[in-house]
């Protein structure tokens, strides 16, 4: 059973910055891509950046250059390192794979 879990999520400024985490168990972590998405308020959910098994990424062009996705085979954990926060960047954040995501952690930047 794929299971992952969203951590790291929180309360933080305009300009700060946040680390999310996604543990993954249940399927051979390193053998797949894996993704970030997120979710406004009243908005759909919106793809926010791949990593490939060999490490490749891709991020859409709302975040390109402020956030950095990265993955740890070793400790089947995915992560997402987001700097330079912005208000619009308010959101539940999940992580993807095998087309299943977890329950997701909220992210609200605000004054």
């Amino acid at each position: 059973e794929v299971q992952l879990v969203e951590s790291g999520g929180g309360l933080v400024q305009p300009g700060g910055s946040l680390r999310l985490s996604c543990a993954a168990s249940g399927f051979a972590f390193s053998n797949y891509a894996m993704a970030w998405l997120r979710q406004a308020p009243g908005k759909g959910l919106e793809w926010v950046s791949t990593i490939s098994s060999s490490g490749t990424t891709n991020y859409a062009d709302s975040v390109k250059g402020r956030f950095t996705i990265s993955r740890d085979n070793a400790k089947n954990t995915l992560y997402l390192q987001m700097n330079s926060l912005k208000p619009e960047d308010t959101a539940v954040y999940y992580c993807r794979a095998m087309g299943q995501k977890g329950q997701g952690t909220q992210v609200t930047v605000s004054s």
